[in-house]
């Protein structure tokens, strides 16, 4: 923060609020990047797979409940992004020309900006589990896959249907670390 009225810090404490924000950044950067790709060839495969399957419309988790992950991961690129900001905020606190550093207020909306970018693409997501999820309990609890005698094979829940719910749930927990980093730096900045 910038020796301006709206940020008096001592040089140390600069350093180490310049230092939280460069390894909160990096760390939520690289969880948010990791589930994210890992959750998007989840989603990917899946759409390539249940297009080659057949109808898409048996699925369980194509339609809304995809669409929605889908969502959910987009929003997830916009909380990397701003992770990576977080970086570059920590490397222009260190900066020695006071004229360089960003003030508390702009940095503090920019953390704002990232605890709701990370709250809307976790309700989002959640709302694509839900759909996902439903559609699978329903497909599970129909009296055609408990019957043998009317096989349908697409009542059956396959890896693939599992390994969506997987991909949403690791969207959340990116998100979740997204909130986690933002809370965590905000509470650093503001601390007296």
């Amino acid at each position: 923060m910038s020796q301006t009225p709206d940020a008096p810090s001592s040089s140390s404490t600069l350093r180490a609020i310049a230092q939280t924000f460069r390894l909160i950044g990096w760390i939520s950067f690289w969880i948010q990047l990791v589930l994210g790709v890992v959750s998007g060839i989840i989603v990917l495969l899946f759409a390539i797979f249940s297009q080659r399957a057949g109808s898409p419309s048996n699925n369980p988790g194509t339609g809304f409940g995809v669409f929605l992950a889908v969502c959910g991961l987009i929003v997830l690129g916009g909380g990397i992004y701003l992770a990576y900001r977080y970086t570059r905020i920590g490397r222009q606190l260190q900066s020695s020309n006071p004229s360089n550093r960003p003030r508390k207020s702009e940095t503090v909306q920019v953390l704002r900006l990232g605890l709701w970018v990370n709250l809307a693409g976790t309700l989002v997501t959640l709302l694509g589990a839900q759909a996902i999820v439903g559609t699978l309990v329903a497909r599970s609890i129909s009296p055609q896959a408990i019957t043998t005698q009317f096989f349908d094979p697409t009542r059956i829940i396959s890896g693939l249907d599992m390994l969506v719910v997987q991909a949403n749930t690791n969207t959340v927990s990116a998100h979740f670390a997204g909130l986690v980093g933002s809370l965590w730096l905000l509470n650093r900045i503001n601390r007296p």
